[in-house]
């Protein structure tokens, strides 16, 4: 088969599972763009930062950082405490990315929440070539991101209503993620056992410095538990 069909195939395999995400993401990042736009930056910051940030989370708190004095040591830390969970999405992806060839460097830039949750439990056609098929899954919703960020800074000069609160949508949309994962699941043993560590680093340790324990914690009883969760999958 000639690479131009493949990659066809693959894209028409991929963008169906991407559509909900572009639901998602273009309104999460008009947000994101509008509240660059009333927080005092053109419509460029949040279209090259979606471009080339591309952790959303982490690109709403940019906008603190850049009004606030310059401490790049401060943004290191936050980035790693906020964006630890993607150590967990690499250690998982590691048979998926096999063979992906130059693929592969895109595929972990790319690789957000909502990519890894396809790209890890999609269904591929065998006809289908997973590497492209993991390609268009990370394009496509990388590309809704930059789209809905850019559309929003552009429209932000035309909003007048209050966007105090406009962050939270991140929270909402990890909920609703968790959420769709937990009904797909039948063995919630891992599931439980993060909220039940995190919950506790949190009641521990407070707010502000529970996620990485917590990440630490999980990854623990994963490694340990990993032969019995694998069974009780494979049963389930």
């Amino acid at each position: 088969m000639k690479k131009k069909q493949i990659c066809k195939e693959a894209f028409k395999a991929a963008f169906p599972h991407t559509v909900p995400i572009f639901a998602g993401f273009w309104f999460l990042g008009l947000t994101y763009g509008i509240y660059m736009n009333v927080s005092g930056f053109s419509f460029w910051y949040p279209m090259l930062m979606s471009l080339t940030i591309f952790a959303g989370s982490m690109e709403f708190i940019t906008v603190n950082l850049l009004l606030g004095a310059f401490n790049p040591l401060q943004a290191l830390a936050l980035t790693l405490m906020i964006n630890a969970r993607h150590l967990f999405y690499g250690i998982s992806m590691l048979e998926n990315y096999k063979n992906t060839g130059r693929k592969k460097f895109y595929l972990i830039f790319g690789m957000c929440d909502e990519s890894f949750s396809i790209n890890y439990t999609a269904k591929i056609p065998e006809h289908v070539d997973k590497s492209w098929f993991m390609f268009f899954v990370t394009l496509l919703n990388h590309l809704y991101w930059v789209f809905g960020a850019t559309l929003g800074g552009i429209c932000g000069s035309f909003i007048r209503f209050d966007t105090e609160g406009l962050e939270f949508v991140m929270t909402a949309m990890f909920v609703v993620i968790f959420m769709e994962q937990w009904m797909k699941e039948k063995d919630k043993t891992s599931a439980l056992m993060g909220l039940f560590l995190s919950a506790l680093s949190l009641v521990l340790l407070g707010p502000e410095h529970f996620i990485i324990p917590a990440m630490a914690a999980i990854l623990f009883f994963l490694t340990m538990g990993r032969k019995s969760l694998q069974k009780g999958g494979d049963g389930a």
